[in-house]
């Protein structure tokens, strides 16, 4: 049996665009994607980002869900540090209402490296030397090693997030204990600390698919693995995590029973992917990846996503610099651009690293129609093997 690819929607607005533009184009590709044969569409969240729309998972895909018929629905992944528990499984609940047996709820915990109780910042860690950041070739798949945190780490604007975008606090719930009440309100069975039995309308037993998703082999993948939940493991965020936290999460897992039960663990891995007819054309689509990932690196925001031309420009020697190139070095070097076969051959090889059973595939060009034309590929050429 193949491999089932998914599509995540990062809803990046293109340079010149507009948010309304954005979301169309989003419609637009969900639809597409049902059309390609696509498992599943899936949207990100983020927060204060010009470049990127998805604040709100559940309103993005309200607005498209009526363009398709099919193909399953879900968010990955809605961060628990951002939004109440109750509101994760209320919103998607709701969806679940009007497109029964079709929407997936992904859960993750707040991105960013954790802050003491005061809300500080650690202080950053000495910038990787270049033999550090090359990581290795695993099974074929490369594994970086990490990148320079100082740019973000340093930034008043990302020690300023808090005011605006929550994040646990001391007293806040673990997520594990998070996880727990959302498998407890879907099954009705959640009992408030003084022993109220309490049930979510809609909510409990909403015909939604749990997923966790995180980027090491840290407490995500552990609780994911203990609950006997599906999880996912991002590639294309933190490429230099993904087999520890596949390894994790296997380690952790424990067979589950119930609405959410599974026998064996299941695992999607994400990955960064461009196609085009030939290699030099995915090349040249893909070339405002850099200096996108490098506006999120230094906590400056995503920019919207640039042309190529305007990629050119803004990697230019007398703009780019070594320190530019190490913050995003990683990234690069761990997407699929090229023709359907040469990505073909590298997706393979994430599988066959990882062990996924299912692909999440994300894909950011200034052009939109070059993005539907790139999954229209992709999806051809997998079909094929």
């Amino acid at each position: 049996m193949s491999t089932p690819l998914a599509v995540l929607d990062l809803t990046p607005v293109p340079s010149g665009s507009t948010v309304a533009q954005a979301l169309a184009n989003s419609a637009d590709l969900a639809e597409s994607a049902e059309r390609f044969g696509y498992a599943r569409y899936w949207v990100a969240e983020h927060h204060l980002n010009p470049g990127v729309v998805g604040v709100s998972p559940a309103v993005v895909l309200a607005l498209v869900a009526g363009r398709t018929s099919s193909i399953r629905l879900g968010a990955a992944a809605l961060q628990t540090g951002h939004r109440t528990v109750l509101s994760c499984v209320e919103d998607f609940a709701l969806l679940d209402a009007v497109h029964p047996g079709r929407i997936d709820l992904g859960i993750g915990r707040p991105g960013g490296p954790p802050r003491g109780p005061d809300g500080s910042l650690p202080a950053p860690p000495p910038p990787p030397t270049p033999e550090e950041q090359e990581g290795a070739v695993v099974d074929g798949l490369r594994v970086p090693g990490p990148f320079p945190l100082a740019p973000m780490l340093t930034s008043e604007r990302f020690a300023a997030l808090p005011a605006l975008v929550p994040v646990p606090g001391p007293g806040a719930p673990s997520f594990a204990d998070q996880v727990d009440t959302v498998l407890d309100l879907l099954a009705g069975t959640y009992t408030s600390p003084s022993g109220v039995p309490l049930q979510v309308h809609p909510g409990t037993g909403a015909d939604l698919q749990l997923w966790l998703f995180g980027s090491t082999g840290g407490t995500t993948a552990a609780v994911a693995g203990e609950r006997g939940l599906r999880f996912g493991a991002n590639y294309h965020v933190a490429p230099q995590g993904v087999l520890d936290a596949a390894r994790a999460y296997r380690a952790a897992f424990r067979p589950s029973e119930g609405a959410q039960g599974l026998a064996r663990p299941h695992l999607t891995v994400s990955a960064d992917v461009v196609v085009a007819e030939t290699d030099e054309e995915a090349e040249h689509l893909a070339a405002g990846y850099g200096p996108w990932v490098r506006s999120i690196r230094t906590a400056a925001g995503a920019i919207p996503y640039p042309s190529p031309s305007e990629a050119a420009a803004l990697t230019a020697p007398e703009r780019w610099t070594t320190d530019d190139d190490a913050l995003v070095r990683d990234r690069l070097a761990t997407r699929f651009v090229g023709s359907p076969k040469s990505v073909v051959e590298g997706l393979e090889r994430l599988r066959d690293a990882t062990g996924a059973d299912e692909l999440l595939v994300t894909t950011a060009t200034h052009d939109h129609a070059a993005r539907v034309r790139s999954y229209e590929l992709l999806a051809a050429e997998w079909g094929d093997r």
